[in-house]
């Protein structure tokens, strides 16, 4: 099994709010960059380099960035940097992209040449993932919408040609025209990284990973309708002639691990703090619907089981946001039940490494993947809050959580290539 850590790396500023019971509430796309100060913007991107550094140090297989655009959850905006950061300043730890929005890149032959430096500095430490992105993305990037599919498939095409195709040659596609095509940078892996397709609601997306034969990673959802995506990934990869197995499918889901259970209530409870969310459940009603239903961003009739929760969350939002108001976002929460309801259906795990493994063996019996990503220190919580998660998962989660995925027989695409479904060979 593979295992890594993830965190959305969170804007948190006490003094503005933007952390905490008292953060506010943020509708997606309308808070100015005004009130960033990159003061404590550098203090935050050092904090969490540190902390991906410590999660290889305890043991974590993979370090994983996401990328979001023009909003305060998520300081990735160009996790390429961080990434090539990560390749320098870490040994062992596979960098995980999950992944680079292809649709609103411009020029595909620079972004094929970036990950290949970080691929070579790296050591052939890289996972590039790529993702469609939201209408946040478009409209933070002015990006065409209802091209938003072509541009994806084109752009990855062009890439992978980039990268396995000795130049010079022309491309001259429907989104996409190059002259001369002869990037000096190549990856160091051959014939390229390995590539994971993470998503949430695309029925499209799903069988086009299952065509390339790509891991497919679930982002947070709900066990039973990952599990019927995962099972729809398994219908897809039988009409494309091969057999899926574990190597092919991944979740992640929030975990959070303390030295007591109340300390570790305390900081699980900071998931649902801080700058609003729209991942986290309780923050769907902050969402503006027609931005992030832009045209040709999904196609309606080809969704995944996983919408029809999203759809519940968002309409409790909005009943919400017109009840009356509680006196602290603390009870705010309490009164929606977002944190309870959470841990009732495990979308949030957290506890001492004791009290949370049966919950992480049922994730694990239930769903069969081959790599998980612990999603933790985000929301409001602090460097404390993470730092001493990472160790508890370092001296016990993670041991445990490999002794369970050997029982289970869970292989991870590092030990089954999921291209040829054969023992995985190492890079030299």
């Amino acid at each position: 099994m593979f295992i890594g850590y993830f965190t959305e790396r969170p804007y948190q500023d006490t003094e503005s709010g933007y952390f905490g019971a008292a953060g506010r509430d943020i509708e997606d796309l309308t808070l100015s960059n005004s009130s960033y100060d990159p003061r404590l913007g550098a203090d935050l991107y050092n904090r969490y380099l540190d902390e991906k550094v410590y999660a290889e140090e305890m043991g974590f297989d993979g370090l994983m960035l996401n990328e979001h655009h023009s909003t305060p959850f998520c300081m990735g905006g160009v996790m390429n940097v961080e990434a090539a950061i990560l390749a320098r300043i870490t040994k062992r730890a596979k960098i995980v992209l999950l992944g680079n929005v292809l649709p609103i890149w411009e020029d595909p032959l620079w972004l094929a040449e970036e990950l290949a430096e970080i691929d070579m500095i790296s050591r052939g430490r890289l996972v590039t993932g790529w993702v469609r992105g939201t209408g946040r993305e478009s409209v933070a990037h002015n990006s065409q919408s209802p091209f938003n599919w072509e541009r994806f498939q084109e752009a990855h095409d062009f890439i992978i040609k980039a990268w396995t195709t000795p130049g010079p040659w022309r491309w001259e596609g429907e989104h996409y025209n190059f002259r001369y095509v002869n990037p000096w940078a190549r990856p160091y892996q051959d014939p390229h990284p390995p590539i994971w397709i993470p998503g949430v609601m695309s029925r499209n997306t799903v069988a086009w990973a299952a065509e390339h034969r790509y891991p497919y990673i679930m982002l947070a959802t709900e066990i039973e309708p990952t599990k019927q995506s995962f099972a729809y990934y398994h219908e897809q990869a039988k009409e494309a002639g091969y057999e899926a197995g574990t190597q092919h499918t991944g979740y992640l889901f929030k975990v959070h691990v303390d030295e007591t259970e109340e300390l570790a209530e305390q900081a699980a409870r900071k998931y649902i703090q801080g700058p609003s969310n729209p991942f986290l459940e309780g923050n769907q009603g902050k969402v503006r619907g027609f931005i992030q239903n832009l045209p040709g961003m999904t196609s309606r009739t080809q969704l995944l089981p996983t919408v029809a929760n999203f759809a519940a969350a968002a309409a409790r939002g909005r009943q919400v946001q017109q009840a009356e108001a509680r006196p602290d976002d603390q009870d705010k929460a309490d009164f929606l039940g977002t944190f309870d309801e959470q841990i009732d259906k495990m979308s949030i795990i957290c506890g001492t490494p004791k009290t949370v493994m049966p919950k992480i063996r049922k994730v694990l019996e239930e769903l069969r993947p081959g790599s998980i990503f612990f999603w933790d220190g985000d929301g409001a919580m602090t460097h404390d809050d993470s730092m001493r998660s990472l160790r508890l998962m370092g001296e016990e989660v993670i041991p445990a959580t490999r002794e369970i995925a050997a029982e289970l027989d869970l292989s991870g695409p590092f030990e089954i290539n999921p291209a040829t479904n054969e023992p995985a060979v190492a890079v030299s």
